[in-house]
């Protein structure tokens, strides 16, 4: 019975994980409440969820803020620019309903095309800047390309996101449960889908950098180590 409760036992390694999703829920909520720090507070909870997925995590708040204070800036810039952008197509979407002129079918398909590339991209971007250092075009780029060659993980990312709002809106009794875990557990589980291809492309720009006569950062298994994986151009050859 002892050996059920010692450090190394299974049971104990799940209690600590979601002590440790718990811990990062709470920070992302709190440093998501200024509202323009979310993007970086999304960031930071990508960076500690991915740590979680490969047994990497150390403490929790010191390495959430590590990456929320290294990624503040581009997270920043890159969350105001999608708020505008669904600021935008909320507006048009207002519009069409308010207006009495027939609008043409073809005005809805391309704000509807856009609306969901907006969200598949932002599913993949906070991802993206957590671990790979680039431009913030740079970043968009991989990100609407990840979202677009890894389709069906990013829909599962999406519908991740979602099910918290649904079932805050099925049963107001699950409020406790989404505080503490509404948004850790979907950057989890998230994790969980992407961290094989990450790897790939670690392991790829580690390749060209070896290639191109440069120093990698790492090599073999110590790319698993590194906290930001570093390329200045945007990434070709995504699978």
């Amino acid at each position: 019975m002892g050996k059920l409760f010692d450090l190394d036992s299974p049971i104990m390694q799940v209690l600590n994980k979601v002590a440790d999703l718990m811990w990062l829920n709470i920070l992302t909520l709190i440093c998501s409440l200024p509202f323009f720090t979310a993007g970086a507070a999304f960031t930071a909870a990508h960076y500690v969820g991915l740590k979680i997925k490969r047994n990497e995590e150390g403490y929790i708040a010191r390495d959430f803020f590590k990456s929320f204070k290294e990624n503040f800036k581009q997270a920043t810039l890159i969350w105001l620019l999608i708020v505008v952008v669904v600021a935008v197509i909320a507006g048009d979407f207002y519009i069409m309903n308010k207006m009495t002129m027939e609008i043409h079918d073809v005005i809805r398909i391309i704000i509807m095309a856009v609306t969901i590339l907006v969200v598949f991209t932002t599913m993949w971007v906070f991802p993206m800047l957590a671990r790979f250092s680039n431009t913030i075009r740079g970043t968009i780029k991989n990100a609407f390309a990840m979202s677009v060659l890894q389709f069906p993980k990013t829909i599962l990312m999406a519908v991740l996101y979602v099910l918290p709002v649904v079932l805050f809106a099925v049963s107001l009794r699950l409020f406790p449960f989404i505080i503490l875990f509404g948004f850790s557990v979907p950057v989890y589980v998230s994790a969980m889908l992407y961290n094989k291809t990450f790897k790939k492309l670690e392991e790829q720009i580690l390749a060209n950098s070896e290639g191109d006569g440069e120093e990698g950062e790492a090599t073999g298994e110590e790319v698993a180590e590194e906290d930001k994986i570093f390329s200045d151009k945007p990434m070709d050859g995504i699978e």
